[in-house]
């Protein structure tokens, strides 16, 4: 489905970048040109942005034609080719730039967030993003995410109560923190979850003694005291390991028994998946 978003940032996508022409192509590509090119893929990974590199030729060129051969979501591998493009010579290298910018990015994120899965296997953790995005860029890098095999934590600021350390302060420490929600959330008639951030087990406990949340957040943990909180909090509420956990460190995590595992290098330490769109 195309959404409104997705449009408007297609459209201010291509006004930034095309100004008042492409001139490049206007000083020497014929007008009424047509031909050819292929996206050939360079790394191995998770391919993802596809659907969106479709939209993209759509609103440039609705005459050009994507024969897409690989989809978002399935293994990719170097030297494949993921689609074929036909149409107009000028509106390919219009697409170009735009097209690669989305799809490198998308497909970095997507197999990063798989190998991330894939070393949770079998235990029930699940793989959550975290708000560290791109600004303006958030809805395509939290799509990777789910296209990679992870979830969403929340869209924003406005889809879930996350009570975090400064939150606490400012609030006059966890038991306020949790109180003050509880009767805003009451006062404005909103059905929001509570997630609260623990530093420490003493955190855990004044949590557990308080209750009214949904899920604790267990921040820069180390392994044991991870596995120490999950037997306390003994599936009264969701628990989430957060905080610097890495490829090396993420089975150790999972296997403490928490319900989810934030990563927020999946969306902010990226290198773009290696990609070009070659003509014919």
């Amino acid at each position: 489905m195309v959404t409104d978003l997705l449009k408007e940032f297609i459209r201010k996508s291509i006004e930034e970048d095309l100004g008042d022409g492409d001139h490049s192509s206007l000083a020497c590509i014929p007008p009424g040109t047509n031909g050819k090119a292929k996206l050939l893929i360079k790394d191995d990974g998770i391919l993802a942005g596809v659907r969106v590199a479709s939209e993209v030729f759509n609103v440039i060129d609705k005459d050009l034609k994507c024969e897409i051969r690989i989809n978002d979501g399935e293994e990719i591998h170097r030297g494949d080719i993921a689609f074929r493009l036909t149409g107009s010579q000028q509106s390919i290298l219009k697409s170009e730039r735009l097209v690669l910018n989305i799809m490198q990015r998308m497909s970095s994120i997507a197999t990063s967030t798989n190998r991330y899965v894939s070393l949770v296997a079998g235990t029930k953790a699940r793989i959550l993003d975290t708000r560290k995005t791109t600004p303006g860029l958030r809805f395509l890098e939290k799509e990777a995410v789910r296209i990679g095999g992870g979830m969403n934590h929340r869209m924003g600021l406005f889809d879930m109560i996350m009570l975090k350390d400064n939150h606490i302060i400012y609030a006059g420490g966890i038991e306020k923190a949790i109180k003050k929600t509880l009767e805003y959330l009451k006062k404005t008639g909103r059905d929001l979850k509570i997630e609260i951030e623990a530093r420490s087990l003493d955190d855990v406990k004044r949590i557990l003694a308080t209750g009214g949340v949904h899920r604790i957040m267990l921040d820069n943990f180390k392994v044991s005291d991870t596995s120490a909180a999950v037997r306390m909090i003994a599936g009264r509420y969701e628990t989430e390991s957060s905080g610097g956990i890495t490829l090396e460190t993420v089975r150790s995590y999972a296997e403490c028994g928490v319900d989810f595992i934030s990563v927020g290098a999946l969306t902010h330490h990226i290198r773009s998946l290696d990609m070009s769109l070659e003509a014919l």
